[in-house]
């Protein structure tokens, strides 16, 4: 299915072109009315009446989150305050937080490019929507809740937490498709068996779209099998809008709407673009925004582009499931570790579940520890101390296989690990440095 064929379909040489004229224009736009990017261009000795297009994007300037903590709240707006209809913001656990505005336009563009997803991902107008993400100044929810009315389906915007009445109101409101955060699909499926609920035979639930956090592969084949559903990825970020893209029914990469986002890939330490298929740092360019325009936008997110035309018939790049994020990175004995690569091991042994953490110290000698708990699956057949000996030593060998560095593995009971409503909080760094 297709929201709008047109466009979605658009030969690849059109919407080069299309978006060779939308950079020229943004360039001239925040050279304009933006005193950051003014700035920022002089600086680099950018002239926009020489800029040439895509050829040139590497010589325009980076732009970080830090740009917009530093210029808080509205020092990177590019209208005035009397155009903005709505605020979001995201947390300031370190530092500031950073505020999004957004024009009528940036809404319509937001809630289009959301609307496309829901409907590659099977969304109709006969689906009841369970949002389950946060409303209020986080993205998520009512990023969510506009997309899904705007393709006519029936909103229940439950938003998150109250997990009791939330399994309920998916039974007794016929609930079909639910939007959260992977991990919390997780404890719900956890939570509605603990309560004597079938997910797969009391609800009407048959997909999910799942986002804010990064999910293995493994993971996604936990949450369908558990919740008897397909599970669909979703991508987006505060300062881009909220979430934007999803994967289309091939479940194949996740579709990057080039008629609004320029997106690259580049080596995070050295900020050189990188090829299709190599893995590094994502970064995009907005087309469309007015309010908060965004000139290669760091996302610090982990991914691999793809640019061939998706067996769906979609021409538009897409990008891989998030690996991990650049600034989530744990180093372990000068070894590079995302916390998605130890998802990704533990996920594929059947004994374990699906709730785990990672614990870093250091030792008086100075050399780092990393210690990974998980839990016993409810399931496994456990039934000695040298059989949970035996398992944790597994755990570590293939952990240690795939990531090159040794951790200890500490196998704990089930429910014995926190659970998170929201995004998940995998790692617990205790080391002075």
């Amino acid at each position: 299915m297709f929201w709008d064929p047109r466009i979605e379909r658009m030969p690849q040489k059109e919407l080069e072109e299309y978006q060779e004229r939308k950079l020229k224009a943004l360039v001239h736009n925040v050279y304009n009315h933006s005193a950051f990017y003014r700035k920022r261009f002089k600086e680099a000795g950018i002239n926009p009446w020489d800029f040439s297009g895509i050829k040139d994007l590497q010589k325009l300037p980076f732009t970080k989150k830090q740009d917009l903590r530093d210029n808080y709240p509205f020092g990177m707006f590019a209208v005035p305050i009397s155009q903005i209809v709505r605020f979001h913001a995201s947390s300031g656990t370190t530092g500031k937080p950073t505020v999004v505005g957004y024009t009528v336009n940036d809404i319509e563009c937001w809630v289009e490019s959301l609307c496309r997803g829901l409907v590659s991902c099977g969304v109709s107008r006969e689906d009841v929507v369970q949002i389950s993400y946060g409303y209020g100044l986080f993205t998520g929810g009512l990023g969510f809740h506009y997309a899904a009315e705007r393709v006519g389906a029936t909103v229940l915007p439950t938003s998150a937490g109250n997990t009791a009445r939330q399994i309920e109101l998916m039974k007794d409101l016929k609930t079909t498709v639910i939007a959260c955060t992977p991990s919390y699909m997780l404890y719900l499926t956890e939570y509605a068996s603990k309560a004597g609920v079938d997910l797969k035979e009391d609800t009407k639930l048959r997909l999910g779209i799942f986002g804010a956090e990064p999910w293995s592969e493994e993971t996604r084949k936990r949450i369908e099998e558990k919740a008897g559903i397909d599970a669909y990825d979703v991508y987006g970020t505060s300062e881009l809008s909220g979430p934007l893209f999803t994967e289309c029914e091939e479940k194949c990469g996740v579709h990057v709407w080039g008629d609004h986002f320029l997106i690259e890939i580049i080596d995070p330490e050295t900020g050189e673009q990188l090829g299709e298929g190599e893995k590094g740092e994502l970064v995009v360019t907005t087309l469309s925004k007015e309010a908060l325009p965004l000139i290669r936008w760091r996302t610090g997110d982990i991914t691999v582009m793809e640019g061939e035309k998706c067996a769906c018939g979609r021409t538009h790049p897409r990008i891989m499931k998030i690996l991990g994020r650049s600034d989530d990175m744990i180093i372990v004995r000068g070894v590079n570790v995302f916390p998605s690569q130890i998802e990704h091991v533990l996920m594929q042994i059947p004994e374990v579940g699906e709730h785990y953490m990672i614990i870093l110290d250091r030792e008086e000698n100075g050399l780092d520890v990393m210690t990974v708990q998980v839990e016993l699956s409810e399931n496994a057949e456990v039934d000695k101390v040298s059989d949970l000996l035996e398992l944790e030593k597994r755990i570590a060998n293939s952990l240690k296989s795939v990531l090159n560095v040794t951790a200890k593995v500490e196998v704990v009971n089930p429910g014995t690990l926190q659970r998170f409503e929201g995004k998940a909080k995998r790692v617990i760094d205790r080391r002075k440095i």
